[in-house]
């Protein structure tokens, strides 16, 4: 079986005359936890999209477990999926946002049975009784019949997580999943996501959680103006790190973490 699970090999993604990301090469080995940081705007969240296919790269490619994403090779050159062959694909990855997007007319149980029954085929029982694992697993069981407006925006990521899950991914990618929650509502999508760490998940997580980066990741990416900047382990890049740009970042982040205090 192979190491690898996520390759990119020099990736560039072009919007006009912009460029937001130039020439983004890494590996990502199965069971492996990377943690993407950088300024908003560095390119974290378009590279996730490529990562999936929900944006094509302008050059470069993407592979998962030694597939292409969204392409084929014939002879020397890739061509594109069609857009039902790169749906069946991106079935594989599963991905959660900032904005939770659930459906708000159906339930969290429904939410999370829309997607194996509709492109995987399930049978509804099957997708009811894994969806009720999930989420028992994600500490929601007793609000199996709630619609998101009934529930926090803690509580509807978590619903966004098991529904990513319920697809049975062979990689998450995780897009400032918690950005969008109230501080006291953070702890509880954090310690889901430690749970699906600690049982090998294959993870990609763009985060300004440095805390969270440095307990769970394998190794931490930081980007800058659609470059990566710096690779290496939690502790290389967030402590040890002499680079200027990172040093500066973290600073940043670390001054904007401090609690205010009134006097």
């Amino acid at each position: 079986m192979n190491a690898r699970m996520v390759t990119a090999h020099d990736v560039h993604k072009k919007y006009g005359p912009v460029e937001v990301l130039s020439g983004i090469s890494f590996e990502v080995e199965r069971g492996q936890v990377v943690c993407l940081i950088g300024p908003s705007g560095s390119g974290k969240s378009t590279l996730l999209r490529c990562v999936n296919h929900l944006e094509a790269p302008t050059s470069g490619w993407v592979s998962i477990d030694d597939e292409f994403v969204g392409y084929r090779r014939r002879g020397d050159q890739l061509h594109e999926l069609t857009e039902r062959e790169v749906c069946a694909f991106r079935a594989r990855v599963g991905m959660v946002f900032q904005s939770f997007n659930l459906f708000p007319h159906m339930t969290a149980l429904q939410n999370i049975i829309e997607g194996p029954i509709r492109v995987r085929g399930e049978s509804s029982a099957v997708a009811r009784d894994r969806a009720r694992q999930l989420l028992d697993r994600v500490g929601l069981a007793h609000k199996a019949d709630r619609h998101p407006k009934q529930l926090s925006g803690g509580e509807q990521q978590r619903v966004a997580i098991a529904r990513a899950l319920a697809m049975q991914p062979k990689v998450m990618l995780f897009d400032e999943p918690t950005s969008a929650l109230d501080p006291e509502l953070v702890g509880d999508v954090l310690n889901v996501m430690k749970d699906l760490a600690s049982e090998g998940m294959t993870m990609m997580i763009a985060t300004h959680e440095m805390g969270f980066a440095a307990d769970v990741a394998d190794s931490v990416i930081f980007m800058d103006q659609g470059a990566i900047v710096e690779h290496g382990t939690p502790r290389a890049v967030l402590e040890e790190s002499d680079n200027p740009r990172t040093r500066r970042f973290l600073s940043n982040v670390n001054r904007e973490a401090r609690p205010s205090i009134d006097t």
